[in-house]
């Protein structure tokens, strides 16, 4: 959720990346949304070991849309790294002994076959210490698609995802996710947006908006101002302390303008009571601009 008190900037504030993950995942599925079920942070044990998110298939015979999952078969195990978190061969091992933990934890023997499980490894930027260490131990890299690496040779077919690269004009659920994210990408995945309309992908819409928004605050406000139908399809995707938060960015710059206005009529030797009335705030207001206090702008 985004803070509105102004004494509290967004670099103080934990960005909650994985529900947003979890959010655009489903988003990125959703041409097969019928078909998938998708358990977040699904416990291996009674203690706390917990996949990030495991997909499985409902129907064996359902081809995939989405070359992120051309991959997958009937049990598919994700991990995601936020931005800024590393990718290590400890992590990726860590994460096929998830796999390994799950197949060995059904209800009866070969309950989960393991040539129906998959894994995949999601981070924002190529992780080239974890593809040198791969290739130090024998396995090797395959580009499959742009942002998506097959990794061979081991016994469960693996994948890394790197979602900085993946190809522009798609995948913006997982785009926005990012401290960086691209204009294109987050106009893209607004306007995509509006056109989804059942529950469930308005509430993971709004999960990715309010993470995306936190990590690119000033982006998002030069794209409201510039656009102010895209503030306004925001502002009916998102909730209300998201809209709050636009609505607060608004107030500022015309109160920006307002100060302005103020001082450049000062300078022509404006009366102070005229400098109020013509700029729509109180003479008190315009004395403490006058005074250099710009302390009750916001």
């Amino acid at each position: 959720m985004l803070v509105a008190n102004r004494n509290v900037t967004l670099s103080d504030v934990e960005i909650q990346w994985h529900p947003a993950f979890y959010a655009a995942a489903e988003l990125e599925f959703s041409e097969n949304r019928e078909e998938l079920d998708f358990q977040r942070e699904y416990n291996l044990s009674k203690k706390p070991l917990q996949i990030d998110l495991l997909v499985v298939k409902k129907r064996k015979d359902v081809s995939i849309k989405n070359e992120i999952g051309r991959i997958f078969r009937r049990y598919n195990v994700i991990e995601y790294k936020s931005p800024g978190d590393g990718l290590t061969i400890d992590d990726f091992f860590k994460t096929i002994g998830y796999a390994c933990i799950y197949k060995g934890l059904g209800e009866w023997v070969d309950q989960i076959p393991v040539n129906q499980l998959t894994v995949s490894l999601f981070r924002e930027g190529r992780p080239e210490e974890l593809f040198r260490s791969l290739e130090k131990y024998g396995y090797t890299r395959k580009k499959k698609f742009e942002g998506v690496y097959y990794i061979e040779g081991l016994f469960i077919p693996v994948q890394v995802v790197v979602t900085g690269e993946l190809e522009k004009g798609k995948h913006r659920n997982l785009r926005v996710l990012s401290r960086n994210a691209l204009e294109e990408d987050i106009c893209g995945f607004v306007e995509a947006a509006q056109e989804l309309t059942a529950q469930g992908d308005r509430a993971n819409i709004d999960a990715v908006l309010q993470v995306s928004v936190s990590a690119n605050y000033e982006l998002y406000d030069q794209i409201k101002r510039r656009y102010p139908a895209m503030c306004e399809a925001m502002r009916r995707l998102m909730h209300d302390e998201i809209a709050d938060e636009l609505r607060e960015i608004e107030i500022k710059g015309e109160m920006k303008k307002a100060r302005e206005m103020a001082l450049s009529l000062a300078g022509m030797g404006m009366p102070t009571e005229k400098i109020a009335e013509a700029a729509k705030v109180s003479i008190k207001l315009v004395q403490e601009w006058l005074s250099g206090n710009t302390g009750s702008e916001g």
